[in-house]
């Protein structure tokens, strides 16, 4: 796993271990390339950042400013080594991604989320349970996009407010671009 493009560009990043899933180097990719120079000065969230590939990724790219936002000890580990490494700034929260978007600040331009797929029947959808927080499209600028990352084979998505533009499919992992719940149509 590797920075793409931007001034930190071919850095190698650490995962944080085995039972991490990263966003693989040609999803990454792809997902900057269609977002162009919509990220250059763009303020980013990174919520269940893993490595914090997507933000560092944003970050070398021009991105003004992150946060990046895990729950685990090994993720924050590595997304600090990986600042390091790329020679970037960012905020690091070690926190649950639903209580930091209850006392974010924002608002951001770009959001970034890639929470753990659904395995069982019986798990949490936690992507489906973040379209539902009240307090999100307040968090994002009226034209800023959400981009989120699951498995293409999970469950169908209800996206309730927000405004699905693409879906693409990359192997086994889909993006879903969204906009605002109160922006024009893309």
């Amino acid at each position: 796993m590797r920075v793409i493009a931007g001034s930190a560009g071919g850095i190698r990043l650490q995962s944080p271990s085995h039972d991490f899933r990263p966003t693989m180097d040609r999803v990454r990719e792809a997902v900057f390339s269609s977002l162009g120079d919509r990220v250059i000065g763009a303020v980013v969230l990174d919520l269940f950042a893993g490595s914090g590939a997507l933000a560092i990724e944003a970050l070398s790219r021009g991105a003004r400013n992150a946060d990046i936002v895990d729950s685990h000890r090994q993720a924050i580990n590595a997304i600090h080594s990986n600042l390091a490494r790329t020679k970037l700034a960012a905020g690091v929260h070690q926190r649950d991604a639903f209580k930091f978007l209850a006392q974010a600040s924002g608002p951001y331009d770009l959001i970034f989320a890639d929470p753990p797929y659904v395995k069982t029947p019986d798990a949490p959808d936690l992507l489906q349970a973040l379209l539902r927080v009240a307090r999100l499209p307040e968090l994002l600028e009226p034209d800023g996009l959400l981009v989120l990352e699951r498995n293409a084979g999970g469950p169908p998505l209800d996206p309730g407010p927000w405004r699905i533009f693409r879906q693409k499919r990359y192997s086994g992992t889909e993006i879903i671009y969204a906009t605002h719940p109160q922006a024009n149509p893309v």
